[in-house]
């Protein structure tokens, strides 16, 4: 036989688009519209539906500027003959059917403000009769979004209200009346089927040559010039090869409509909110036509921004939900990210994502989805595990560019040696169609064949929203059972996860961090937005301290529980993987920065009112008599972590400032002896005595804190890559405009040094060597105006470092600093939270941070035999995409070079440098009101009361070694008992007893990277 497929594929792509999709709808009858473009911001549906409309061309006419809203009212009347027929509302507001999420959108609403369903290039038919009696009358109100289309990968200023211009961006292609179909429609759903099938079946296998010939025989049947009439013999070609059944051993297929809305990426936050009411809408429309259809959907912000904006949509949602159709998931507030969220905010990511779920709609959420985030904390499983959660899933590997992840169904394993249960889905998507391509991609990906029979594959138009569609759910009816194709079943998650669970309890493991090898640049992108997120964690920490300690301690004091949640939600909201990263739109951007002063504002506020209800009335010292307080988890200065006293006198050598020979200065301490060459670069940090005759730090010939300047355009996505040849051009910034000694006294030298370089672009750094310090402060503030550089801060010390350590959530995570593998070699740009580490067996050093992320490390086997170990922290980038102005301004950076640190000081000084000591006017001694002894290796991570309002004290407490630790809690209130609880703040049933000792103090005993949450009643509460 001649092997004609090609002809057939192409007849049948043809005829599909240009016959019998088209054919889907007939006899369209043009609506009157009318039209109203709101001022600026989007308006109360209300308002909108009052105002004055004015004339509109309908089909053809020009809309909407970038970022406009237009009201579009549109009239009509069902044709008298049309009696007896389906009749849909057809309202093409300009789509381009290849972008769905990414462009207008619209909602549509009946006159009395009721939302219909939402418009997108999938989805934009409004069903009005499913048998007219004709002559209905016709009345809709849509709400159009002209967001701009920018998935274009190029710089544009369109990503920014400000900047993006007013001309119309959309022009409208249909407002119809029109029949609807369904047998045309059906037979749409067949043919996408089988053909799609077809395609991915191999060419030896009869049953693609099965399927070839009955569509070409089903072809052959329909009259092109009249689709409707000839469907239905064309379907009854079709129907034997629909109804051969899969195979026995034919992969099985969880199908769980999804919409992945990204809370902010390419459309601003108040954008979202909108996106979540046209989603939802479309969603809870389905439902209502097939009951079959199941929806899961993550993120408490979402349905909490639904249940704020359009309260009569989230009551449809909460009885979807109640009859289960609907599935809360993932439990976390937002889709974070993973790599730079701090730990205590990772915490509440649970706390307040589930507590949502449990308040309003009385469901645990026993699973983790976090589709799309760029890489995993190796801190998690415990995480997902201290939240009541079970299993965790994500599809985000798959875009690694190096090595392919060698499972789908794995227990993954944390540093604390938790293990949750996880699913990576073979079918390579979040976004699926359910089309055939696809499905047949997850069973040739599946890895876990021979074992595990089943996968998950979520399905909906996501991104920007959308959800599933009519034409997703007919393919999935058409899937169920079919020859040569996965078996596909809509469930719910959770039945998927029991289901492979049982199956598969043996699977593999997976040690440590799930690294994504691509999307690096997303540690260090949009500097200001981590370093808002990162002030705000430690503000948070502080004010919740403070305010707890206050409302046992000051008469009158009250917890400021509805302010810290809202502040702490705000918080969550913004660590979202497309905001915190920096891979958002410029407004994005520029509202969190605003947001981000705003909640620093707020949180001092709060933290000030605390600390003087605390000092009130104790300012018998003077005027210039003050009390410290050190919100960090360490003594320091005489001051206790926790606690606060007036600050004793100094006792540390006083700080020593000579010349160096050369050019230059040599400042020592007692501790560290720090020369400065004569281009401001440090050439030398010694630990041990002022004589300087401890370890060198630097390696021989080098010089510390060198600014180095690299080109940075990817191949690719510009904000959120760094591509590894970067490092093939590198420019030392060892020039200097000047060069100063700018203070020095017994407490402290600073030198100051200013460089000029690239495009206009110029660095201030301060220098300072404090006394009893063992670290070296750099204070850097950067006027940058480069485009498409990265600047990296290089410190090559002579360490042999076979691995480094990096602080993550509640611990650490080692990685090699050789390039072994594949494996090692594509972690070339890694993420650490305050601290990275590098040391050998009795000697180590430690760079400290106070908003840096991005890092790498590299080593060197010297000539003489000796090892340098280079560790670079990456300040900033200029990538152009998609906000072209990305960074550009001024920035302070905050960051110091600790020789000799172990672990344990790593751990300490990173606190430190993030939680500086407050001074209130006072004399007065605040006691801690949790204290853990000894302070390392068990570190207090929060102190608060409990969010039921019980009084009760919660403590957070973390091993911070890596290793087993055993200490004792002391409260500073009578203690009535100490139960351990769950992220949520429930008791552990599984959990060891904590009896409160005679003196007030709990035995702890924690095993490595082990996280406590405690419970603590007061005496006079639990009375």
């Amino acid at each position: 036989m001649h092997d004609d497929r090609s002809i057939v594929e192409d007849r049948l792509r043809r005829v599909l688009d240009e016959r019998v999709r088209p054919a889907v709808h007939r006899d369209p009858v043009p609506l009157t519209v009318e039209r109203w473009d709101a001022p600026g911001e989007p308006v109360p549906v209300a308002e909108a539906l009052a105002a004055p409309y004015a004339p509109c061309a309908g089909a053809g006419e020009r809309w909407g500027p970038a970022w406009g809203t237009t009201w579009f009212r549109v009239t009509g009347s069902v044709p008298r003959d049309w009696a007896g027929r389906s009749v849909e509302a057809v309202l093409d507001l300009g789509f381009d059917r290849g972008m769905p999420g990414f462009q207008c959108e619209g909602l549509v609403h009946l006159p009395d403000g009721t939302v219909v369903k939402g418009l997108n290039p999938d989805n934009s038919w409004v069903r009005l009769a499913d048998s007219a009696a004709g002559g209905e009358e016709v009345l809709l109100y849509v709400e159009a979004a002209a967001n701009p289309i920018l998935n274009d990968p190029r710089p544009t200023r369109q990503g920014d209200v400000r900047t993006a211009g007013d001309e119309p961006l959309y022009r409208l292609a249909a407002m119809d009346l029109a029949v609807f179909e369904p047998q045309v429609f059906e037979l749409v759903a067949d043919l996408e089927v089988l053909g799609g099938l077809m395609t991915q079946l191999p060419v030896a296998d009869a049953r693609r040559w099965e399927l070839l010939r009955t569509i070409e025989s089903a072809l052959d049947v329909l009259d092109l010039d009249d689709v409707p009439g000839s469907a239905g013999a064309a379907r009854t070609r079709l129907a034997p090869a629909l109804a051969a059944p899969a195979h026995a051993s034919a992969h099985r297929l969880s199908a769980v409509g999804h919409a992945h809305i990204d809370s902010a990426w390419l459309w601003p936050l108040r954008e979202t909110v909108r996106k979540v009411a046209r989603t939802t809408a479309n969603v809870v429309a389905l439902m209502d036509e097939h009951p079959e259809f199941v929806f899961a959907m993550s993120q408490a912000q979402q349905l909490a921004w639904l249940k704020e904006h359009r309260p009569e949509l989230f009551a449809r949602v909460k009885k979807k939900i109640a009859a289960g159709t609907f599935v809360p998931v993932g439990g976390m507030w937002v889709e974070s990210d993973t790599n730079m969220v701090g730990g205590e905010a990772m915490a509440r990511q649970f706390l307040y994502g589930k507590r949502f779920f449990l308040d309003e709609f009385g469901i645990e959420t026993d699973g983790v989805w976090l589709p799309d985030s760029f890489g995993y904390t190796a801190a998690m499983p415990q995480l997902v595990k201290l939240s009541g959660s079970s299993w965790f899933l994500t599809q985000k590997i798959s875009w690694s560019q190096t090595n392919a992840f060698p499972h789908h169904t794995f227990w993954w394993e944390g540093i604390d040696g938790t293990r949750i249960f996880t699913h990576f889905p073979p079918i390579d998507t979040y976004n699926s169609d359910l089309g055939g391509a696809e499905l047949a991609r997850a069973a040739r990906n599946y890895r876990e064949k021979g074992r595990g029979t089943r996968s998950l594959a979520p399905f909906g138009h996501g991104d920007g929203g959308g959800g599933p569609t009519r034409q997703m759910l007919a393919r999935a009816r058409r899937l169920a059972d079919l020859e040569g194709s996965p078996r596909v079943r809509i469930e719910e998650p959770s039945a998927f996860f029991d289901a492979a669970r049982a199956e598969y309890e043996n699977a593999p493991v997976w040690v440590g961090e799930l690294y994504l090898e691509l999307h690096r640049g997303t540690y260090t992108s949009q500097a200001k937005t981590k370093q808002g997120n990162r002030r705000a964690e430690s503000l948070l920490r502080e004010a919740e301290l403070w305010a707890a300690t206050a409302a046992l301690r000051a008469p009158g004091y009250a917890y400021p529980y509805e302010d810290l949640e809202r502040l702490w939600k705000t918080v969550l909201l913004h660590q979202f993987h497309d905001i915190l990263p920096g891979s958002s739109i410029a407004w994005v951007h520029r509202e969190a920065r605003a947001t981000y002063e705003r909640v620093h504002g707020e949180l001092a506020a709060l933290t000030g009112a605390a600390q003087r209800a605390l000092a009130a009335d104790r300012a018998d010292g003077g005027d210039d008599v003050v009390t410290v307080f050190n919100g960090a988890p360490h003594a320091r200065g005489g001051i206790p972590a926790g606690g606060a006293a007036p600050r004793p006198p100094r006792a540390t050598p006083p700080v020593t400032v000579a010349e160096r020979d050369g050019g230059g200065f040599v400042l020592a301490n007692g501790l560290l002896r720090v020369e400065i060459d004569h281009r401001g670069l440090l050439v030398s940090v010694r630990d041990g005595d002022g004589e300087g005759v401890g370890r060198e730090a630097i390696a021989p010939g080098r010089a510390g804190n060198l600014l180095q300047l690299h080109p940075d355009l990817p191949n690719h996505w510009d904000a959120w890559d760094i591509d590894a040849f970067y490092r093939h051009n590198t420019t030392d910034l060892t020039g200097f405009d000047e060069f100063e000694l700018a203070e020095a006294d017994e407490d402290a030298a600073t030198v100051r040094v200013v460089r000029g370089f690239g495009a206009g672009s110029a660095v201030r750094q301060r220098i300072t060597l404090r006394s009893g310090a063992r670290q070296v402060d750099l204070d850097t503030e950067i006027d940058w105006q480069e485009s498409e550089k990265l600047l990296k801060a290089a410190f090559p010390l002579d360490v042999k470092a076979d691995h480094s350590a990096a602080e993550t959530q509640f611990g650490h995570v080692f990685r090699p600093t050789h390039t072994n593998t594949s494996w090692e070699a594509a972690k070339f740009e890694i993420c650490a939270h305050r601290w990275l580490h590098v040391g050998e067996p009795g000697w180590g050093a430690a760079l400290l941070n106070d908003s840096t992320y991005g890092h790498d490390v590299t080593r060197e086997v010297r000539a003489d035999g000796g090892q340098t170990t280079t560790v670079r922290l990456s300040l900033l980038r200029a990538p152009r995409y998609p906000d072209p102005e990305t960074d550009q301004g001024t920035h302070r950076l905050r960051y110091a070079l600790a020789p000799g640190a172990t672990l344990a000081d790593a751990v300490r000084e990173g606190h430190a440098l993030n939680l500086p000591e407050r001074s209130v006017p006072g004399n007065a001694t605040v006691t801690p009101l949790v204290s853990v002894a000894p302070e390392a290796p068990i570190v207090v991570e929060a102190v608060k009361l409990a969010e039921d309002r019980s009084g009760d004290v919660v403590v957070r407490l973390y091993e911070s070694g890596g290793g087993r630790a055993s200490g004792r809690l002391l409260a500073g209130f009578p203690l009535a008992s100490a139960t351990a609880t769950d992220l949520l703040e429930r008791p552990l049933t599984d959990a060891p007893g904590y009896p409160v000792g005679r003196d007030g103090g709990v035995e702890l005993t924690l095993r490595p990277f082990e996280i406590l949450t405690l419970r603590l009643v007061p005496a006079a509460a639990a009375g």
